[in-house]
């Protein structure tokens, strides 16, 4: 998926005695959106904005031990080693010379014997560099402005990190331009380098300059364009990240010196072998506790008491993100913890006053958001015309964020068909859940429309379950229990007659279910619900339009 960036320059930063300007380069094919102002929350902007940089960069999958330096060492040492061993005898040099040369030998048999080896290996990286070189690239930021605050988004390497830092105006003084948009920002892997020279008493400018949407002809050679080949799992991640914040969740919050404890535990040890998780233990009115696994070491959270009102017990994996973190605990006034499920996706907001970082976390981290985790399957699924759906998106332009519940009212429209055209544009990469406001956001992640059909499944589930459907293959029961929906019915697979159950709450978001196909069975709801249970709700939906 080929996307076409035009910037006006490069980000540039030039420093003095007294302060620090940056200047982000936007994309000017976007529709024009800019800011500037002088940042007023120095220290702890430069941390938020470094620990967004450390998501970038981070790749928590597995690598092999590079043992290159050792090596390099050891043929170092070997005269050394080997005067040692003869020290004494008169002939020392002829000996050490004679031992190299049949060492020598040796190596040029063994270079002989592994050279098919090396060659497939060097055909096998040059392979992958040209098919899959998005890999090797770190991509720039998603930059929004809103009348609010300014927001920047970003993923890691593996895709399995998610990170997001909000700053509200207070963060700035003298702002004295803006327009709200979504931009994509050139980010020189030097910028990080400069945050670090933010100080209280220098003044940093902050700009996303506007005149990179000047029309000039004559200075057309000022403008730098570049085409990046970007993974559709890039923009399926930022798709499914959104998606999974609409889910209803567990959530408490933890005192920063809980989550230094944590970080601390995670950096003192080292698993060797599974089950490498954290289980939280959650029990009202008592303090959180988590214990980590396969250690079974407990750490109590003294300061963070559990104000739930049942008692819960996740797991999640994937822990040492985690310390991704690390930097903010000084500058934090609290954390919030949102856990979607044992073995689901996990998110945590640092509250840093007028600004706040959300760290999004995939069920395991070479689960990344993009493959498996189907989340968007269970956001609302109202069926929504294309009029009304319109309608919510300008009136949600209109205000750029604001709750479902004021949205409805302002328009006169149902909750529900609010939340089901909101989940739509959602998926579509025009609208963001934001998870510090409980809200819902204008983000246009690209300038023009996204291929769904391309972007939306991963595999092959839904389209099944509407095959189900139209081949009338689904017999459903409807009911109804502490307000929610709970849809029973049965489902014929090739030869098979499947039983499945899918409970919705009140919002149209399914909360649990249960299938006896393998998929379940093996995945739960870990990687979406199964395309039995879809069908189910696809079925409710025929029968509530008839």
């Amino acid at each position: 998926m080929q996307f076409d960036y035009k910037f006006k320059g490069d980000t540039s930063v030039s420093n003095s005695a007294h302060g620090t300007a940056m200047n982000f380069a936007p994309d000017v094919y976007r529709e024009p959106t800019y800011f500037s102002g002088y940042l007023n929350k120095h220290i702890p902007f430069r941390e938020a904005i470094s620990a967004l940089h450390d998501i970038v960069v981070s790749d928590f999958r597995f690598k092999p031990k590079d043992k290159s330096d050792y090596k390099a060492w050891a043929k170092q040492q070997e005269d050394i080693w080997l005067a040692e061993y003869m020290r004494g005898a008169a002939d020392v040099g002829e000996k050490i010379k004679g031992v190299q040369e049949r060492l020598s030998t040796i190596r040029k048999q063994k270079d002989q014997i592994m050279e098919p080896f090396h060659k497939a290996k060097r055909k096998y990286f040059d392979f992958l560099y040209q098919t899959n070189r998005d890999a090797w690239v770190v991509l720039d930021p998603v930059i929004t402005i809103h009348p609010d605050e300014l927001f920047f988004e970003c993923f890691s390497q593996d895709e399995s990190s998610y990170g997001k830092l909000g700053c509200n105006y207070n963060v700035f003084n003298k702002v004295s331009e803006f327009k709200c948009g979504t931009t994509n920002v050139d980010y020189s892997s030097l910028l990080y380098n400069e945050f670090q020279k933010i100080r209280d008493y220098k003044e940093t400018y902050f700009n996303v300059d506007p005149s990179g949407f000047e029309v000039q002809t004559t200075a057309e050679e000022s403008y730098k364009e570049v085409k990046i080949d970007v993974p559709a799992s890039w923009v399926r991640g930022f798709l499914q990240v959104s998606s999974a914040m609409t889910i209803p969740a567990t959530t408490f919050h933890l005192h920063p010196m809980d989550v230094y404890n944590i970080c601390f535990m995670l950096r003192r040890y080292k698993e060797k072998e599974g089950p490498r998780s954290i289980r939280w233990i959650l029990k009202p009115g008592q303090p959180v506790k988590l214990v980590l696994e396969p250690w079974n070491y407990e750490i109590v959270c003294g300061r963070s008491l559990y104000e739930g009102t049942s008692e819960n017990e996740i797991r999640i994996w994937g822990r040492r993100r985690l310390l991704l973190l690390e930097r903010l605990i000084p500058v934090t006034q609290s954390f919030k913890v949102v856990l979607l499920g044992s073995g689901l996706p996990s998110f945590y907001i640092a509250d840093l006053g007028d600004l706040n970082f959300t760290l999004g976390l995939s069920g395991w981290t070479v689960n990344d958001w993009s493959r498996v985790g189907n989340f968007d399957l269970l956001a609302p699924r109202a069926e929504v015309d294309s009029m009304t759906m319109q309608k919510v998106y300008v009136g949600l332009r209109e205000e750029w964020v604001e709750d479902t519940d004021s949205l409805a009212k302002r328009l006169g429209l149902e909750k529900n068909v609010v939340l089901g055209a909101l989940s739509a544009f959602t998926q579509a990469g025009r609208v963001i859940y934001d998870l510090n406001r409980n809200a819902y956001r204008i983000r246009e992640l690209a300038r023009e429309a996204l291929p769904l059909e391309e972007l939306r499944f991963a595999n092959a589930r839904e389209e099944s379950a509407n095959r189900f459907v139209l081949l009338n293959h689904v017999t459903l029961a409807i009911g109804t229990k502490d307000g929610n929906t709970i849809l029973k019915g049965n489902v014929r697979d090739k030869d098979k007659v499947l039983e499945a159950e899918l409970v919705i709450d009140k919002d149209e978001r399914a909360l649990s279910g249960k299938c006896n196909c393998n998929f379940f069975k093996q995945n739960k709801l870990m990687q979406g619900p199964c395309e039995h249970m879809i069908a189910l709700r696809i079925a409710m939906r025929e029968k509530t339009q008839k």
